[in-house]
C-alpha cells in the first residue's frame, strides 16, 4: 500500500498543499483559520499520513541524528551505553544510529554515502579520535567516551570518561587488605587508552613488597582460559590474585583455575571490571568494578547536544564502585 503524501491530504481536504504544510508544520496560526487547521489534521489522521521527517530535516539543515560508534556489539557494556544515549536523544527529538566499527578500535569506515550529510554529530566509545576521520570525526562535532582526553583534545569537542584509575585503586586496596602480595594482571590484548589506564594504575598502586606479572589475552573466555592455564601451571610462582581487565577475561580465568584444581577464592582470588550480567552468572560470583554504562551514554548524548548548541561541555569523570562478591578472599597461607 502506497504511503499517503501531503498532496493526497490536500486533495482529500480540499485545500492547497501549502496549507497542509503550514498546518502539519505548526505554522498555521495567523495564516490559516482554526477550523481549517482542525479539518486538515483530521484528514491527515484519517488517511494515515506520516510526515517525511528526513526530507523535512534536510530542509531545516539538520538530520537530528547522531552516530554512536562502538568497537563491538558482543560486549554488553556498549549496548548499555547505547540505551543511555538513545534515552536522552529521544527526549530532545533526536535519533541515535548504533554502528559497530568493522575493524574494532581501528579506523572506522563511513557507513553512509556521506556521514557529513547524514549526521549532526558523532559519539565514539573506547576508540581514538583519529580512527573516526573517515566518518566525519574531523569535521562533525565529536564526543569521545572512555578515551584519552590529552591525545584527542584537538579533534574532540567533548569527553566523557569513567574514573577507571580509581576503580583499579579500589580493586587493589581490596586485595591488599586481604593479604595478597603476588598479583597477576590478565590484561586485554586490545590496544586502548582505557586498558592502558588500568594497567598504569595497578602498577603505581603496588608497592615494593609485592609481585606483579602481566599476561595478555584477546577479549574472549576461551583465550583467557588458555592464557591462564599456561600462567598458573607452575605452582612455585603462582599468584594469589588475578586482576582482570574485564569480566569476560575473569570468567576465562575462573575456568582455568577450576581445570587446574584450584579453588576460588581459597587458593586464588579473581577480580573483573565492568559488572556485566556475566559477573553473577559465574560461580562463585565475581568481585568486579561496576561501570555505570547507561550514564556514560546519557552524558555522551547530553555533551553532543550541548556542543551543538554552541556551549562548551565540561564534567568530572563518572564515579565507579567496587562490588565485592565471592570470588575474592584472604590470601592463602604459604
Amino acid at each position: 500500500m502506497t504511503r499517503p503524501t501531503s498532496r493526497d491530504v490536500a486533495t482529500a481536504a480540499g485545500v492547497s498543499q501549502a496549507t497542509v504544510s503550514l498546518v502539519l508544520g505548526d505554522k498555521w496560526p495567523g495564516r490559516v483559520s482554526e477550523r481549517t487547521a482542525t479539518h486538515v489534521r483530521e484528514t491527515a489522521t484519517r488517511l494515515g499520513y506520516r510526515p517525511n521527517l528526513a526530507a523535512r530535516n534536510l530542509r531545516l539543515g539538520t538530520t537530528r541524528t547522531a552516530l554512536l560508534v562502538v568497537p563491538a556489539l558482543t560486549n554488553e557494556f556498549f549496548a548499555r551505553v547505547y540505551t543511555g544515549a538513545a534515552r536522552v536523544a529521544a527526549e530532545h527529538g533526536f535519533g541515535v544510529v548504533l554502528y559497530p566499527s568493522p575493524d574494532g578500535t581501528g579506523p572506522a569506515r563511513d557507513p553512509f554515502a556521506s556521514a557529513r550529510a547524514a549526521l549532526d554529530g558523532v559519539i565514539a566509545s573506547s576508540m581514538a579520535a583519529h580512527t573516526l576521520d573517515a566518518i566525519g570525526g574531523n569535521t562533525l562535532p565529536l564526543v569521545m567516551l572512555d578515551s584519552d582526553p590529552a591525545a584527542d583534545t584537538a579533534a574532540a569537542a567533548a569527553h566523557v570518561n569513567l574514573a577507571m584509575a580509581d576503580g583499579m585503586r579500589q580493586v587493589t586496596e581490596h586485595l591488599l587488605a586481604h593479604g595478597h602480595r603476588r598479583f597477576l594482571h590478565l590484561a586485554s590484548a586490545v590496544d586502548s587508552w582505557t586498558f592502558d589506564t588500568r594497567a598504569e594504575a595497578l602498577t603505581a598502586l603496588l608497592g615494593p613488597h609485592t609481585e606483579l606479572r602481566t599476561v595478555r589475552a584477546p577479549l574472549t573466555v576461551d583465550a583467557a582460559r588458555t592464557a591462564m592455564e599456561t600462567a598458573l601451571a607452575t605452582p612455585h610462582d603462582r599468584p594469589t590474585a588475578i586482576v582482570c581487565d574485564d569480566d569476560i577475561l575473569a570468567a576465562g580465568a575462573c575456568k582455568a583455575a577450576r581445570r587446574l584444581g584450584l579453588r576460588i577464592p581459597e587458593d586464588l582470588s579473581v577480580t573483573g571490571f565492568d559488572d556485566l550480567a556475566l559477573a553473577t552468572a559465574v560461580e562463585p560470583e565475581l568481585t568486579t568494578v561496576h561501570l555505570p554504562a547507561e550514564r556514560v551514554g546519557e552524558q555522551g548524548m547530553t555533551a553532543l547536544l550541548t556542543v551543538l548548541e554552541g556551549t562548551t561541555w565540561t564534567a568530572p569523570d563518572i564515579p565507579v564502585r567496587l562490588v565485592v562478591r565471592d570470588s575474592t578472599g584472604p590470601a592463602p597461607t604459604p
